[in-house]
């Protein structure tokens, strides 16, 4: 587990440094990756969105303790 975790690290460090690196005119593969690291990012933040909605919905019921 710890090796997959790392090797997540490793790609999010290194996609980030394509983004900086495509801003600055990188050659092409890097500004392919940068896309692809963006594209990414963003579904993941969209999919936080949604997952928060989706638990803040299921928590506004009232329930709990029962007072």
């Amino acid at each position: 587990m710890t090796v997959v975790l790392g090797l997540l690290l490793l790609l999010a460090v290194c996609g980030a440094a394509c983004v900086v690196w495509a801003e600055r005119g990188g050659p092409p593969w890097v500004r392919v990756v940068a896309r692809i690291t963006l594209a990414l990012g963003s579904a993941v933040r969209a999919a936080g969105r949604s997952r928060r909605r989706g638990l803040s919905r299921g928590g506004s019921d009232g329930g709990g303790d029962g007072d």
